[in-house]
């Protein structure tokens, strides 16, 4: 709670509301991302800023403003950092002991490090190290961080249960926030889950990021992909937003052809840019 407190004294920390913070000028509309949507019989959102020019692409601007979500697996990257700063995680290597329960992904089915856990979306991993958090310094650090809507039900399920909700405008607020290391949390410790967001590493560009797959109140799939494409040491960052009734909805191979697809039309990942 040490640090909480420290940190409650953040002056003026809340989340960069991309959009307002756009001239007219710099803003662009672009609904012709909608096929990428209609592929797959979705409906959602996607944003994409600029950091050097300012210019801020978008879809669905409605949504992606005005509309909040649960979190899902997205919320590990919060919930890894008040991990690493409370000490709750010693480093990105440090084991978390499997506790023997089949939940029917064999992947997660063993010890595990942060690293692990986060690069394969143990939910179970993330369970507990919510529960060692505690409700009462998770729902500090919310507040602190001005997450979403700060709700908290259950410790280990409120990121998955609808209680704890998420604009799209914030999520690429808290990417923007945390590649320059500018959230309240240590520069390493930052850092430590950037290192583990980095799954593309090539030549040509580096993609991090970090999904995220629940349901909606209503019961619809809803998917997240937040983070950012780096191409000559320059950030880009985005969000992607993603809705389906469907309940066979294949939402890990539908984000990552809608979020390549869309990187692709712009000259990402072709070493254009």
């Amino acid at each position: 709670m040490k640090n909480v407190s420290v940190f409650l004294q953040w002056i003026g920390l809340g989340f960069t509301i991309i959009f307002s913070g756009c001239s007219p000028n710099n803003v662009k509309i672009d609904n012709s991302l909608k096929e990428y949507f209609d592929e797959f019989k979705a409906n959602g959102c996607f944003a994409l800023l600029n950091n050097g020019t300012g210019k801020f692409t978008v879809y669905n601007l409605t949504r992606y403003r005005d509309s909040s979500y649960l979190p899902a697996s997205t919320f590990k990257i919060v919930n890894s950092l008040i991990g690493l700063q409370t000490g709750k995680i010693i480093n990105d290597s440090m084991i978390i002991k499997w506790d023997g329960i089949d939940r029917g992904r064999p992947e997660c089915n063993r010890d595990l490090s942060m690293y692990q856990a986060f690069r394969i979306s143990c939910a179970p991993w993330y369970m507990e190290l919510a529960r060692r958090i505690g409700k009462d310094t998770m729902q500090s650090w919310l507040d602190t961080l001005s997450y979403g809507n700060k709700m908290i039900s259950r410790i280990d399920t409120f990121w998955l249960d609808n209680s704890l909700k998420i604009k799209p405008d914030e999520q690429l607020g808290l990417a923007k926030k945390l590649y320059f290391n500018q959230l309240p949390f240590h520069k390493i410790n930052q850092e430590t889950v950037k290192k583990a967001m980095l799954f593309e590493d090539n030549s040509n560009y580096k993609l991090s990021y970090k999904t995220g797959w629940g349901q909606t109140g209503n019961g619809n799939q809803l998917g997240w992909i937040v983070g950012w494409i780096e191409e000559n040491k320059h950030p880009y960052f985005f969000v992607l937003n993603i809705e389906s009734p469907d309940k066979n909805f294949d939402m890990r191979t539908a984000g990552m052809k809608m979020l390549k697809s869309i990187l692709k039309k712009y000259g990402f990942m072709e070493g254009k840019q």
